[in-house]
Order: C-alpha cells, then structure tokens, then sequence
C-alpha cells in the first residue's frame, strides 16, 4: 500500500492541479467502472490533443500542454498521470520501447523509432494495466518496458553531473523486431533464419552515438 501512495501523490515534473480534475471529470462520473473511465479518459487525449514534438522540451510545464493540447509521447503520459492523481487514483510513468515494424496490415505506431512513454493504472482485483494514449491502445505485444516511475524524472535514459568544458549530445535510434513473425516471414519464403536475440517476443537492437 505505501508504493501505492507514492504514485498517487505529485512529483517532480506532475502536481495535480484543478485543470488537471477538471479535464479529467466527464470521464470519471459516480459509479463508473474505473477501467472505463481510463480508457475513455485514453482516447480523449489521443482524439483532442496533437503529437508535436516541435512544441514541448523537457521543462515544458503541464499547464501548456493542457492549455495548447499538443505535446509528445511523454506529455501526454504526464497529463494522463496528472489527472489520475487529481481524483486520487495511483497512476506510474512507464518508459520503453514499441515495435518498429507493424504486424501485416497494421499502420506504424506513433514513437516506433525512439524510446516511448506511456502510463500505468492500479486496478484493484486486477493490478497495473498500460495505456498509450499517443497511440490509443491498451498494451498488447508491441510495447516493451524498460523502466517505470514517478515521472520522466525517475527514468531518465542519461543522469549525472559532468565536469570540464565542451558540449555533449546524444542521439539514439531503436529497431525493434518481432522474431516469432519475422521467422514465420522468412520461413514461408523460403529463407533461413538466424535470431538476432532470443526466441520469441521483440528483440531490441539500440544504436547509439
């Protein structure tokens, strides 16, 4: 139960603010089943808000993205979170990874090529369960976690202090593979398969400079 408090209370880079409730209100009414109120809580951000990465950095504050209604993946995970814990609901940032090419069919999620964000609920009786709102989806197959938290805060990719002069920039780009498909693929066609990692489920291959 305390690690449960710990995600209903602000953080660093989230304080439940009475913007915050009251954009969240209409989907959270009396007697509500909460897994519903969240999913519909889900795609309202992704159906008024607009992926810009142009708009937000890192020090965006919260008020702008709900004022602007446009942000990046980890804006809308802080907004979701935000709203959550201003009606007192334990919420988690959720950082990692998606797929990045689609099953057969399917369109290319939104974030595939770089490290993603997403948010997590409690659900009591059921546990944690993942919404993606940049992507309106329930978490299936195509996400992989790396690391939950607060906030971004709490799972940053790159922390410390550096000493001495000059600059530094870090660029990454991600690949992820389902292995199970790509063997059937290469299968069916007649190609051999080598697995870049282990059987089964995505393989992550990170490229970093």
């Amino acid at each position: 139960m305390k690690v449960l408090f710990a995600f209903a209370l602000d953080s660093p880079l989230i304080q439940a603010q009475r913007g915050l409730a009251a954009y969240a209100a209409p989907s959270f009414t009396p007697g509500r089943r909460l897994l519903d109120a969240v999913l519909e809580l889900m795609e309202r951000i992704h159906r008024e808000f607009r992926y810009d990465p142009e708009f937000t950095t890192l020090s965006t504050p919260l008020a702008q993205v709900l004022e602007h209604r446009r942000g990046v993946c980890q804006d809308f995970a802080h907004l979701a979170i935000g709203c959550l814990r201003a009606h007192g609901i334990p919420a988690r940032y959720v950082s990692g990874y998606i797929e990045t090419l689609p099953p057969p069919g399917k369109a290319k999620l939104v974030g595939a090529d770089a490290s993603n964000a997403w948010f997590s609920v409690f659900v009591p009786g059921i546990g944690w369960v993942d919404f993606d709102p940049t992507n309106n989806k329930v978490l299936a197959s195509q996400h992989i976690t790396i690391a939950w938290g607060r906030d971004y805060s709490d799972v940053t990719p790159l922390k410390g202090i550096i000493f001495g002069g000059g600059k530094m920039s870090m660029k990454v780009a991600v690949d992820v593979l389902n292995l199970d498909r790509a063997a059937g693929s290469a299968t069916s066609a007649g190609d051999a398969v080598q697995p870049a990692g282990a059987a089964g489920g995505p393989d992550v291959a990170q490229h970093q400079s």
